[in-house]
């Protein structure tokens, strides 16, 4: 059965979304401050500012899905609590709710704290070390309180198509890692977790709760020594790991055991077919 679906903050993971539904038949709809003006692309996009309430009147009839994948417009915690907060409020109060079937939130692998390289799954308790995972972990938390069927995918680190900052750096000399201890690192293409969104709006009964990303963490000196060695870099030099990312392994055994698999399941081959065009 088809279903209309809206996505809420369509940027470039949402549009990859989109392509998933439009080519199983879904009527996608997809709602941005700016819509594009002739895109030609199959969506229905809407205009509206999630957070101007009053911007979301007229929504359509009929919505039996909700994807929420916004990115706030600063990267601090009042832009996080306006967009994640106030605003998927806002838009749950605008919707038809008695059509709506399910809500998936796009949360981030940022609500998990320091693990000092151990495994993390969805039964690990959530302790963000920032205010990004705070927010996003108060927004999780609300959704699971109201009358709505709702599923939550955690990202792990995305990658893909125009997201190479990682080899820029290491190709300007920038990037840094510990050698003595491994410090760990989680990523999923950015096509993989398109696929995993859509893959958890047509399960049935899925879980509330998901961990989108790859098989295969990495230490960080691991991964950037074989990004530099395929872009002709220099090894990363010694150096701390970035802030505020604790080091753990995360699992996406719940995923897979849902019938989910990922393109890339290694992050070294997925970044290898980028650099290779691929």
């Amino acid at each position: 059965m088809s279903e209309r679906v809206l996505l809420a903050g369509c940027g470039d993971l949402g549009l990859r979304v989109a392509q998933c539904l439009l080519a199983r038949g879904d009527e996608v709809f997809a709602l941005r401050r700016r819509p594009p003006a002739a895109a030609g692309d199959g969506l229905r996009w809407l205009r509206g500012d999630l957070v101007r309430p009053e911007s979301l009147a007229g929504l359509p009839e009929g919505i039996t899905q909700l994807v929420y994948l916004p990115t706030p417009d600063a990267r601090d915690e009042a832009a996080y609590r306006a967009v994640f907060l106030d605003g998927l409020a806002g838009l749950c109060r605008a919707l038809d709710v008695a059509a709506l079937r399910r809500v998936l939130f796009v949360s981030s692998s940022a609500v998990y704290g320091e693990h000092d390289g151990g495994w993390v799954d969805e039964a690990t308790p959530a302790d963000p070390p920032g205010f990004n995972g705070a927010v996003l972990l108060e927004a999780e938390r609300w959704l699971a309180a109201q009358a709505l069927p709702s599923v939550v995918l955690r990202l792990a680190g995305l990658y893909g198509p125009g997201r190479l900052q990682l080899i820029e750096r290491l190709r300007a000399g920038q990037a840094r890692a510990p050698h003595d201890r491994p410090h760990w690192a989680n990523r999923i293409h950015i096509d993989d977790a398109a696929a995993a969104v859509a893959h958890l709006l047509r399960l049935e009964w899925p879980e509330p709760l998901y961990l989108g990303v790859d098989d295969t963490p990495l230490p960080l000196d691991v991964l950037h020594g074989y990004l530099a060695s395929l872009a002709g870099a220099p090894r990363p030099a010694e150096g701390a790991a970035p802030p505020g990312i604790g080091s753990k392994r995360l699992s996406n055994a719940r995923l897979r055991a849902s019938g989910f698999a990922p393109r890339w399941p290694d992050a070294r081959e997925g970044y290898a077919a980028l650099l290779a065009g691929g």
